[in-house]
């Protein structure tokens, strides 16, 4: 079998699913088609920005069926209602934190439902009547700590499921710094450090792949990090990427500038030719 590309989803606001006039909107599509249409997964394991479980310990989902975690405040009432149809599976889980505890990785299982760094996303990249995703779908956490090195060790224990035919998908923003929204709100033009960040990660995720985690270690502590990412909550995510992907090169598949908020999405690895 062909080992499995990873996947950097940047996903925005719990409005992704709903604004189908984004730029973003049919990138997600045509990313979450060329998934399930020329990859084929056998399963799906995502690791959201929004789960972060403790300093050292990672936790993940072993429910078969869960609900949804609308973790989001002052939206339009319809955004709490949103749907997203999932099955887990306990077999895949187990497997996970067998890989973990391998790699020395604490971890432990426990239900929970997914949160909107996952369904808002994925309701554009697998629409339940588009372009369903019909596998499984394991979450699991990412460490509660800013540790580079850490999560791309994280994504590297679980590396080995890709031989196995499960898509890796790991998603956050390149750039997110909720703090200034209401100063870049309206603005043509984005934040100098937008620009200035999105475009050093570019450079150290497509890097030769054995400078890539030092490279990118750097990259998150460049003066215009931390405006780029008051909290790294949502960089870690395309560090875990980055250590599934093993050997095989990083690529920018596209990206937008907007505001305060950078959407790189990257791809690690081949797409399948048939």
């Amino acid at each position: 079998m062909t080992k499995t590309p990873v996947y950097f989803f940047s996903h925005g606001g719990p409005n992704v699913q709903y604004e189908t006039k984004h730029p973003v909107y049919p990138i997600l599509q045509a990313i979450g088609k060329e998934i399930t249409q020329k990859v084929k997964p056998k399963a799906v394991v995502v690791f959201s920005a929004h789960w972060q479980s403790t300093p050292s310990e990672i936790h993940l989902n072993n429910a078969e069926k869960t609900d949804l975690i609308y973790d989001f405040y002052n939206f339009p009432p319809e955004y709490y209602k949103a749907t997203f149809p999932s099955t887990g599976s306990p077999a895949l889980a187990s497997k996970i934190q067998h890989l973990l505890t391998t790699h020395g990785i604490p971890s432990r299982g426990l239900s929970r439902g997914l949160d909107h760094g996952v369904f808002s996303g994925f309701n554009v990249a697998f629409s339940p009547t588009q372009n369903p995703l019909t596998v499984p779908l394991v979450q699991v956490s990412l460490f509660d700590n800013e540790d580079a090195h850490a999560h791309y060790a994280l994504g590297r224990a679980v590396s080995s499921l890709r031989d196995e035919g499960v898509v890796i998908i790991c998603t956050g923003m390149t750039v997110h710094n909720l703090r200034d929204l209401r100063s870049a709100w309206g603005n043509p033009v984005p934040k100098p450090y937008v620009v200035s960040f999105d475009n050093a990660l570019k450079e150290a995720v497509e890097a030769p792949p054995s400078e890539r985690e030092e490279r990118m270690a750097e990259v998150a502590k460049r003066p215009d990090a931390r405006q780029a990412h008051p909290w790294m909550d949502h960089l870690m995510p395309l560090y875990i990427a980055a250590g599934a992907a093993g050997d095989d090169l990083g690529k920018q598949t596209w990206t937008l500038h907007e505001g305060c908020m950078g959407w790189g999405q990257y791809r690690f690895g081949d797409v399948p030719s048939n």
